[in-house]
């Protein structure tokens, strides 16, 4: 029974985490919420957590990909969780929300956390437990989300962790969101050893974004927009100006300027910054490249311009970035220089 062998000596730190499995979920996404939990009781030694699999009536629950679920308890059974997980994926049943919406909003005036894993973002603001609340999702709804909850700030993040609101986006991503809250919770060594045990390179963090083809947003109806970004993404090290940019697109640069306002919501040279300043925190943290070197590969004509750049956008210096992460770089066990 899930949950079960590693809460088999329960304290009164133990958290129970409950996954609320919507039929249809995408096992993937979920797989990759519980297993951390799993890993953290084996690696401690100790009832960390709790891991409590749930359905609306307590019966059996499909996945998209046709494996049945056997959960461990009905709604009626998750009154005590500290979190509940709403766990989506293709086409989520909307006609569930009435079930599920009184007991969710009585948690949360309980100070439970709760959650959306991929599309259980969408029911959740479904049910109204969003509003005032930064959020996101799979990048397939993010659309949807921003047509049918205006309301709502919607971000194109992995994960969002705004006070007592866990959401994230689907696939691998809350395996990144989960080792994060394990970190606040036991300290970020354990969700490193976590990370390792998965053979996963790094942990994800809030500030990475879900990538979302442009292609995939706009089909074929902004090819010039398409092209434009195209060109901004092969032209990271030597970056193109405006005048450049839409003399190869074949617009004014005035009009080039005023696509990227409508779809984009910026201009273009604020997106081609932020692109640049994600690939060199990709660097950062991927790479035993200097600080200076990734600077100049990225497109900034010198390091401290870098830095300013990236501590303006991300709150973090490059340096502290990689000290955060633990990389260790021959330029970082340089001892300081005196004077």
């Amino acid at each position: 029974m899930p949950g079960s062998q590693d809460s088999a000596n329960p304290t009164p730190a133990t958290r129970r985490i409950v996954f609320l499995l919507i039929p249809n979920y995408s096992m993937i996404a979920f797989s990759c919420a519980i297993e951390p939990l799993r890993m953290a009781n084996w690696l401690s030694g100790k009832a960390l957590y709790e891991p409590i699999v749930a359905s609306i009536d307590g019966e059996p629950v499909p996945a998209s990909n046709g494996l049945l679920m056997t959960p461990c308890v009905g709604l009626e059974s998750i009154r005590h969780a500290d979190i509940v997980f709403l766990c989506g994926g293709i086409d989520p049943d909307v006609s569930l929300v009435p079930r599920f919406k009184p007991l969710l909003a009585e948690l949360a005036r309980k100070k439970a956390a709760l959650g959306g894993i991929c599309t259980g973002s969408y029911l959740l603001a479904k049910a109204g437990l969003l509003n005032g609340y930064r959020c996101t999702v799979h990048w397939e709804n993010i659309n949807a989300m921003y047509d049918e909850f205006p309301q709502l700030v919607v971000s194109a993040d992995l994960f969002e962790l705004d006070r007592d609101r866990f959401t994230c986006s689907g696939g691998s991503a809350p395996l990144d969101m989960m080792l994060t809250l394990i970190a606040r919770d036991q300290g970020g060594e354990l969700a490193t050893t976590i990370a390792e045990m998965f053979v996963c390179e790094r942990i994800r963090g809030v500030h990475d974004r879900q990538r979302i083809p442009l292609k995939q947003r706009f089909g074929s109806s902004q090819p010039k927009l398409i092209e434009a970004v195209e060109l901004m993404e092969a032209n990271i090290e030597e970056p193109m100006s405006l005048d450049e940019l839409s003399n190869h697109v074949g617009i004014s640069r005035r009009q080039l300027e005023r696509l990227f306002q409508k779809h984009l919501n910026c201009v273009p040279t604020r997106y081609y910054l932020e692109l640049r300043l994600r690939r060199a925190r990709e660097l950062l943290l991927r790479s035993s490249k200097s600080i200076v070197d990734i600077a100049f590969s990225c497109g900034f004509v010198s390091a401290p311009h870098f830095s300013k750049c990236y501590r303006d956008f991300f709150r973090i210096s490059p340096r502290e970035e990689r000290r955060n992460a633990g990389f260790k770089t021959a330029e970082a066990a340089a001892p300081p220089r005196e004077g």
